[in-house]
C-alpha cells in the first residue's frame, strides 16, 4: 500500500515550554483517526531524530489517549537553558512549530479519515 509524507501540523497542534535545560511537549491530535497515527508513528527515537542536530539529551515519552495527546520532554534541549544560549529561538515555546513540522508516513485512506472526521475540543 502506497503511503503519502506529510506534516504533523496537517493532523495536530501542539504547546511547548520550557523549565530550565529541558523543553515539555504535548502534541495533540484533533481527532481519534489522527491520534491513532500519531500513536504509531511519533515515538520518543523519532522526536529525537527530528531534533538530533541541537539535542544533546534524551527524550521522554507518554502517551495520553484520554485526551488524544503525546506528551514528550526534551532533555539537554537549550544549551543550559533559554537565558544561557545564544540561539535565536532559545525559549520551548517556539519549539511546537518545529515540532509540527516533522514529517510522517500515512496511507490516503488514514490522512482522509484524519482530515475528515470531526474534530474535538473545538469550539465556534
Amino acid at each position: 500500500m502506497s503511503t503519502v509524507r506529510i506534516p504533523l501540523v496537517r493532523i495536530a497542534h501542539a504547546r511547548s515550554g520550557d523549565k530550565a535545560d529541558w523543553v515539555d511537549f504535548g502534541l495533540f491530535a484533533w481527532n481519534e483517526a489522527g491520534y491513532r497515527l500519531l500513536a504509531r508513528e511519533v515515538s520518543a527515537e523519532r522526536v529525537q531524530a527530528h531534533f538530533a542536530p541541537w539535542l544533546r539529551g534524551e527524550v521522554d515519552a507518554w502517551p495520553l489517549p484520554n485526551i488524544l495527546a503525546l506528551k514528550f520532554v526534551l532533555r539537554g534541549a537549550l544549551q543550559g537553558g533559554g537565558a544561557r544560549n545564544l540561539r535565536l529561538d532559545n525559549l520551548g515555546k517556539a519549539m511546537a512549530g518545529a515540532l509540527l513540522r516533522m514529517e510522517i508516513d500515512v496511507t490516503q485512506e488514514e490522512l482522509s479519515e484524519a482530515l475528515n472526521q470531526p474534530r474535538v475540543g473545538v469550539w465556534p
